[in-house]
Order: structure tokens, then C-alpha cells, then sequence
């Protein structure tokens, strides 16, 4: 299989060499590898963040990108203090290199999905509270069960994308609108509204003199923030923050009140459930995984534990 998919990619290449030739470029032969580290750089639009997302160095992925400009005789950044933008060449090169993309992901999927072992890699995403108390207990179970697959756990705010296999399983709040994503709801977590313990005590019941630890304004939008600021419209916002586990330790500290997943306010030691009138809105929680990895032994395994456990809860 190696064999046939690194023969395929080098047709790929010989492809975009082809093309080049065209815009009479000089003759080079081009790397995918080398168009890896191009494709990085254009999302990125800075070698830092390319190298980031690569696993490599700054310094490394300048040298790669002046050895591909090399090689096919053209700029394909312009730079700037605002970072890199792509040239006219750089345009031709990103169309052609984002093609050669979804094919080369395409073929690696397929394959990987024919694997029939119960062994390999599985790379799971989700948010840091939920990766923490709902997945650590799964991941720990199916680790025992199958010793030989190394489960990846990441739970850093970035999207990872399941047609280009940065995950391989993607837990989130939104549903999942991609025709070639597998989803499902997952669990329905309950929020409630998490104090430390013995200092709620609003001057009036719409929050006067009440502190308030909310998300991060690129989440505003989320329903627990327009439900506090509807439930306590004179309460004032003290800390912000995009990380649940963050939002309750600072609740924890006594920085002010928090809407928090009912599972997470329930094991963090300090704090405890304010009764309201109301409640906070839930939220479903929903998994997706590429149609491609459907047959992938060691992802149904998973996703089947998963799901047992949850429902359980």
C-alpha cells in the first residue's frame, strides 16, 4: 500500500511539474512534502503558525519555502509586517496544491478504513472539561480492553477538520452539517449556575452586586451567556474565559458566579449549585467522524464503548 500511495502522489506531483513547465518555470522536481509545508503556510499566514501545525521549526519551514520557490522559480509569498499573502503564483500553486490534498486524504482514508485491527492510532477532540470528566474515565477503559491502540486526546479550543484526518473523532456542541461526516447526538449535559460555597447572596434577585464569570467575548452568543444576563441583568461581569475547567476554578476562588456543565460543578471541590427559579439551558453534545473511517474497527469499538457509557450517565 506504501508503495502504490507515495507512486500515486509522485504521478500527483509530476502533474503540477507539468503545469509549471507550462508557465515556463524552470524543470524541478517538486516534493508533496515540500507542498505540505506550502499549504501550511498559506492557511497559517506565517511560518510560525505553519510550523506550529506542522510540528516544525520557524527556521525549517523558511528553509522549505525558499527550496520550493527554488525549485519552481517563483515567489509565492509576499511578505509584510502583517505576515504572508500569496503571490499570482502563489494563488496557481495554492488551487492545484489544495486538490492534490483532497485526493491524497481521500485515498489515506479509504485505506485506513479497510484496516481490520484493533491496533494503530485514534485522534479524539473535544473541549477540555468534557475530554477531562466524560472521555478520560472512556479512554481509560478502552485502553485497557485494547492495549494496542494509542488513543490521542487533544482538547485545545482550535477546529480540527475530519476531511483533511486532523481528527478522526470529533466531539462538539454544534451539530455537524458536512455531507461526508457520520453524526449523531451524543449526551444532553444539564448546566446549572455554581457559586463557591456559602457566598451567593445578591442584593437583589437581579444580580445587584453579584459578580459574574462569563465566556470569552467570541462566545457571547452561547445560550448560558444570554441566559445569565437575561436571570441577573444588573450583575457585573468579573472574568471572562473560553475554558470551562478555567471558568471553575476561578468560581472556585470566589471571582463570582458561573454557569457551569452540571458533571464538571459536581467534582470541582469548593463550589456548590445555586438553586434558582430556573435553570440554565442544556446542551447536546454531538460526535462526527468522516463516512470513510465507517468501517475502521478500532473507531466503531470506540464509538460503541462511548456511547454505552454515556447513556448511562
Amino acid at each position: 500500500m506504501n508503495a502504490f500511495f507515495f507512486d500515486w502522489q509522485s504521478q500527483k506531483v509530476h502533474m503540477v511539474h507539468s503545469f509549471l513547465n507550462g508557465c515556463h518555470m524552470p524543470a524541478a522536481p517538486l516534493e508533496w512534502s515540500d507542498l505540505r509545508v506550502f499549504l501550511a503556510i498559506a492557511r497559517a499566514g506565517s511560518l510560525g503558525g505553519a510550523g506550529r501545525r506542522l510540528g516544525q521549526s520557524q527556521p525549517t519551514m523558511g528553509r522549505r519555502l525558499r527550496a520550493l520557490e527554488k525549485a519552481v522559480g517563483a515567489i509565492l509569498f509576499q511578505r509584510s509586517a502583517s505576515g504572508l499573502s500569496l503571490t499570482d503564483e502563489g494563488e496557481v500553486m495554492l488551487r492545484h496544491a489544495e486538490i492534490m490534498e483532497v485526493e491524497a486524504l481521500a485515498l489515506a482514508r479509504e485505506f485506513f478504513g479497510r484496516d481490520g485491527s484493533l491496533q494503530g492510532a485514534l485522534r479524539l477532540t473535544c473541549s477540555d472539561w468534557f475530554g477531562r470528566i466524560m472521555l478520560a474515565p472512556v479512554v481509560a477503559e478502552f485502553a485497557q480492553l485494547n492495549p494496542a491502540v494509542v488513543v490521542e486526546l487533544l482538547t485545545d479550543a482550535r477546529v480540527y477538520s475530519l476531511a483533511r484526518r486532523e481528527a478522526d473523532l470529533v466531539i462538539r456542541i454544534a451539530s455537524f452539517d458536512e455531507p461526508e461526516v457520520i453524526a449523531r447526538r451524543l449526551v444532553t449535559i444539564k448546566y446549572g449556575v455554581y457559586a463557591k460555597a456559602g457566598t451567593f447572596q445578591p442584593a437583589a434577585g437581579d444580580g445587584a452586586g453579584c459578580p459574574m464569570i462569563v465566556m470569552d467575548t467570541a462566545y457571547d452568543a452561547m445560550p448560558d451567556v444570554a441566559w445569565m444576563t437575561r436571570t441577573f441583568p444588573n450583575a457585573h461581569i468579573s472574568a471572562r474565559s473560553n475554558s470551562r475547567d478555567v471558568q471553575a476554578q476561578l468560581c472556585a476562588l470566589g471571582v463570582g458566579i458561573a454557569v457551569l456543565p452540571v458533571p464538571l460543578g459536581e467534582v470541582t471541590a469548593g463550589i456548590e449549585r445555586v438553586d434558582l427559579d430556573t435553570e440554565p439551558p442544556s446542551r447536546d453534545n454531538w460526535l462526527g467522524f468522516h463516512r470513510d473511517l465507517g468501517r475502521l474497527p478500532r473507531l466503531r469499538a470506540f464509538v460503541d464503548l462511548l456511547v454505552e457509557r454515556l447513556s448511562s450517565r
